[in-house]
């Protein structure tokens, strides 16, 4: 065998020009062939139809990555990561148990990632979340229920946002991204934050949940994750509708009839369940000839066409939110942008996350986009209201959401529509269907309540026996509650922010008449409902300092 392969590199003495080239063209081709092809072959394993169905075979995820906003991103730039050959080919590596699981029909279902790149080595570098960016419209189109569905949208403005100079509530979503912000998660898919740390403006401040269950005197065993895009876009590329939205949607672009009775209840039903196999699902959803055959005979003998294009659009849905095979549905992987569906936002803007002094992490609607407005046929073009800035100052208290239903009073008529306050109607800016029509399940508006209770004698402002009443005891107070409106600007001719200002009073006349709390117009308009509303404590020094005689020192 040797002797063989020595004459065959070493051909004898005599031998053709053909027999001498051949083992030269062999040990110089093959390694240029495989050089050449390498190129191809490693940019072919590169490819997303190589990800989604050669090596992976996963039809969910490459199907909805094929709709997603990323479909012309290559699944390697945020699995792999960019970077150079090298860099990729060791990243990759790490994915041979994947293959391994692969080839042996070992792949656990449904897929989950376990590793993903940091989205500042991949996201970031097309995204740039420090740019300011403005405030953008969305429309989303929903039917109401009923015998015949009816169409109605909801509003939003989108605070986008970017950086850390916006101010008041709208600084944006991206805010996140900009500031340094890092949590602990616990629970599975980590939908659990008990604990998280914010960095701004040179201040530290940690919230935990009220209902948290980590050792926080122990911290080294847990791991902070910082965070990032996919702290919220986590199903970006991959995102599975739900049946609800699939329904409206449908709905909206005319491909399932809204004449048809109750068939946004029915539909939604069908596509909801869980079948073992598409063939099961289509009997499920075949019912529906039958189901409006008997209960809805004169309907049915004149739209058949409409009932039959009905269970050809359950069956392609289910098709595409349903993956029996790979035990995969909507429900299996939650997005966390929005909070209806998932917790999303609500991991954290739920309520029960305060700091130590007190604050907590604002369950505010209007930080990320404005109150919902819903709109119905025949109505008037949409008001939007935009933020300026201006809001009374309880608005701006980090516990304003919990606290502005049980603080309600005929102020709020100075700026909003208040027809059946509380309501779902959407008569008026207070009868909000969208907010009061939700069970909010992963928000606690209770929580913060009840912390504002335990709190509110402790943040009032102590009066201290052996200190006497002075203007200088009282102008916080004003400052904090008052001076968003009556300061230089004089809303109704009345500053607080100096005490010759405040003793001159406003239009009406004076507003503090020493020594009597009775006759001060600025006692009486608290007291009536103003939406500068005082702590008890603070209620308390204002009337001892105007019995003292309201001294300037």
């Amino acid at each position: 065998m040797l002797k063989r392969i020595r004459n065959f590199f070493f051909p004898p003495a005599g031998s053709s020009f053909k027999r001498r080239a051949l083992p030269l063209a062999i040990l110089f081709g093959v390694p240029f062939v495989c050089a050449v092809s390498a190129i191809p072959t490693w940019e072919y394993t590169n490819s997303p139809s190589f990800c989604g169905t050669t090596c992976h075979t996963m039809p969910p995820e490459y199907q909805t990555y094929q709709v997603s906003p990323h479909a012309r991103v290559p699944c390697v730039d945020c699995h792999i990561g960019r970077g150079s050959f090298f860099t990729q080919i060791y990243r990759k590596t790490g994915h041979m148990k994947l293959l391994f699981d692969t080839v042996t029909g070992n792949y656990e279902f449904p897929i989950r990632t376990e590793t993903m790149r940091p989205a500042r080595d991949t996201c970031e570098l097309c995204h740039f979340p420090e740019k300011f960016s403005d405030d953008s419209l969305r429309v989303n189109e929903h039917f109401t229920g009923g015998e015949e569905s009816r169409p109605y949208s909801v509003y939003l403005l989108m605070h986008t946002g970017g950086g850390s100079q916006r101010e008041g509530l709208s600084r944006g979503i991206h805010w996140h991204i900009e500031n340094e912000i890092e949590y602990i998660a616990t629970g599975e898919f980590e939908q659990e934050i008990p604990w998280v740390q914010v960095k701004e403006d040179g201040k530290t401040t940690v919230y935990v949940s009220v209902d948290s269950t980590i050792d926080e005197n122990n911290l080294d065993q847990y791991t902070p994750r910082e965070m990032d895009c996919i702290s919220c876009h986590n199903r970006i590329a991959h995102l599975i509708p739900n049946p609800t939205g699939e329904i409206d949607t449908a709905l909206y672009q005319g491909d399932l009839s809204p004449d048809i009775p109750y068939i946004r209840e029915r539909a939604i039903e069908l596509l909801s369940k869980t079948y073992d196999s598409s063939g099961e699902a289509k009997e499920a959803f075949e019912t529906l000839d039958s189901y409006y055959q008997e209960n809805y005979p004169d309907f049915y003998a004149e739209n058949q066409d409409k009932i039959a294009g009905a269970i050809q659009l359950l069956i392609r849905l289910h098709g595409e939110i349903q993956y029996p095979e790979q035990e995969l549905d909507w429900t299996t992987h939650p997005n966390n942008i929005g909070h209806r569906s998932a917790p999303g936002c609500f991991r954290c803007h739920d309520g029960k996350h305060f700091s130590s002094d007190g604050e907590m992490i604002r369950l505010e609607c209007n930080l990320c986009h404005s109150i919902p407005l819903v709109v119905k046929p025949g109505d008037v073009e949409p008001q939007m209201a935009l933020a300026t800035g201006l809001e009374p100052t309880n608005h701006l208290l980090t516990t304003w959401i919990s606290q502005h239903s049980v603080e309600y009073d005929n102020t709020c008529a100075n700026c909003h529509t208040t027809t059946e306050p509380g309501g779902v109607s959407d008569v008026s800016f207070c009868s909000n269907s969208v907010c009061h029509g939700v069970d909010w399940q992963y928000a606690d508006f209770e929580a913060s309540l009840k912390m504002v209770s335990q709190l509110e004698d402790e943040d009032a402002i102590a009066i201290q026996e052996d200190r006497a009443l002075s203007y200088q005891t009282i102008q916080p107070i004003l400052e904090e509650r008052c001076a968003r409106c009556h300061d230089e600007k004089a809303t109704r001719g009345l500053n607080v922010t100096d005490y010759q200002s405040l003793m001159a009073g406003s239009e009406d006349g004076p507003v503090i008449v020493p020594g009597s709390v009775d006759e001060s117009l600025i006692i009486q308009t608290l007291q009536a409902g103003h939406f500068g509303q005082l702590t008890d404590g603070e209620m308390e020094l204002l009337k001892q300092w105007i019995e003292a005689g309201a001294p300037e020192e």
